[in-house]
């Protein structure tokens, strides 16, 4: 059994090392970035209010990140890290929250660790890595605002909101959630509660105003991405059903090892009370289940495929929410075997990745991507003067260029124009089908296989 009195020194333990081995052990095992980093780096050479996948935070972060710190494969690692840890910490100070044992608090972060979406899948930076900490931070910050109706807090709501809604638009679900919370709960509360609500609805509409004239410029792309992703346009009737079941089984599979652990160290042996729902399990029901009870009801009404991925972020709060409905059922006897099951999954879940990435060889991550940049850098040395400032292509093979070249070039996935709009001076590499470009191609051309380059400069 811990101590009660170590249980701060084995959460920060506990914090410390998830940073360091999911940091390490990507890092020297993998020769080139993940599909996902390399995409939102590709994106941030150019920053804008947004791109036709996705809204533009989770570039503008790594865009920050590559302007401090520039192409050390280590460093986007790191950063994923860092945004989980900051997830956890947060979650941690709102279970302290519910919470009078700090026992509990523990557990609740703990068990995390036997869901995918906290560790194996974290490597790549993306955009649900990236609404990891948002969610935490709302929901904690959220608590705090109800609690205190400090403006601070509210200002806070607000642009957390908006930053995570301008990272994937599913951070609008938990939203939801706590607005239907906001509205059960505080309906007959003072006006200063709705005064301070309304200033976090206006901070997040300012801050989201200028993505929005973007969508209307670019005729809705990122929101028709989404619909086309989800398989909208293409439904049958028997959609509205299988999708929803499939999405369940699918979300039930993932969790399986987090409910197998939990419910092994409960004892049923004391007569479950359904007692009435408090405000703080009413909560914790509003970040945790509603917003997943929305995503089945969009699937039931449209027939929308819902991506595994798509829900990642949404289980930060599932420890916190069974052990605050079950913790007197919670047998402390077995608590010695729960810590070692943790331990177990903590060192297999890397271990696992590490075994992946080494015996696998065709992966993503596997690219040479600085090899065949340096290739590219040195073939332009050889026929051009000025240096490479565009790169045309999808976002792997021309997103690896514009991340690799010392140049920094500017991503452009738009082969349309070809280069009747592009002048010499302006330093382009299109990339593409070899065939294509071999045959259209007015300045420079080469092949790294399976991809053609097609270089124009000043020579």
């Amino acid at each position: 059994m811990i101590s009660k009195k170590n249980i701060d020194k084995i959460f920060l333990i506990f914090l410390v090392s998830h940073l360091i081995v999911w940091t390490l052990i990507p890092a020297l095992t993998n020769t080139n970035l993940p599909l996902d980093t390399i995409e939102a780096l590709a994106w941030s050479s150019k920053l804008e209010w947004g791109y036709y996948k996705h809204p533009p935070f989770s570039a503008l972060v790594v865009g920050v990140v590559y302007f401090i710190f520039g192409s050390y494969d280590w460093i986007y690692y790191l950063l994923s890290q860092i945004l989980v840890t900051i997830a956890f910490i947060y979650v941690w100070k709102l279970s302290l929250e519910f919470f009078d044992d700090k026992v509990f608090s523990l557990l609740s972060i703990l068990i995390l660790e036997s869901i995918v979406f906290f560790n194996y899948t974290t490597p790549e930076f993306n955009v649900y890595v990236c609404q990891l900490p948002l969610k935490a931070m709302l929901v904690y910050f959220f608590w705090k605002g109800l609690e205190k109706n400090d403006k601070k807090y509210w200002i806070i709501i607000g642009i957390v909101s908006a930053c995570g809604t301008l990272t994937h638009y599913s951070f609008l679900f938990l939203i939801f959630g706590l607005l239907i919370y906001f509205i059960f709960l505080f309906k007959n509360k003072t006006n200063a509660y709705l005064k301070n609500f309304f200033l976090s609805f206006f901070i997040f509409f300012i801050i989201c105003f200028p993505h929005l004239i973007w969508l209307l410029e670019n005729n809705f792309s990122t929101i028709y991405y989404a619909f086309g992703r989800s398989g909208v346009n293409d439904k049958s009737f028997i959609d509205h059903f299988y999708n929803p079941i499939k999405f369940l089984l699918k979300q039930i599979g993932m969790l399986l090892p987090f409910f197998i652990i939990f419910f092994y160290i409960c004892s049923f042996k004391k007569k479950l009370r359904f007692t009435k729902i408090n405000q703080k399990k009413f909560f914790l029901l509003s970040v945790s289940l509603i917003p997943l009870l929305i995503v089945l009801a969009v699937s039931i009404i449209t027939g929308a495929k819902i991506r595994t991925m798509w829900m990642s972020s949404f289980y930060l709060f599932n420890g916190l929410l069974l052990f605050y409905f079950f913790y007197k059922q919670i047998n402390f006897k077995k608590l010695k075997t729960f810590y070692y099951l943790i331990i177990f999954i903590f060192f297999l879940s890397p271990l696992t990745y590490l075994i992946v990435s080494i015996t696998n060889d065709d992966k993503r991550t596997d690219y040479q991507g600085k090899e065949i940049a340096r290739l590219v850098q040195t073939k332009w040395d050889r026929n051009f003067s000025n240096e490479i400032k565009i790169v045309i292509g999808d976002e792997w093979s021309a997103g690896n260029l514009s991340y690799h070249l010392q140049s920094r070039p500017v991503w452009i996935n738009d082969l349309k124009k070809l280069a009747s709009n592009i002048t010499s001076d302006q330093g382009v590499i299109y990339t593409g089908n070899p065939k294509v470009l071999k045959k259209i191609c007015p300045g420079v051309y080469g092949t790294i296989k399976p991809v053609g380059y097609c270089m124009i400069g000043t020579k």
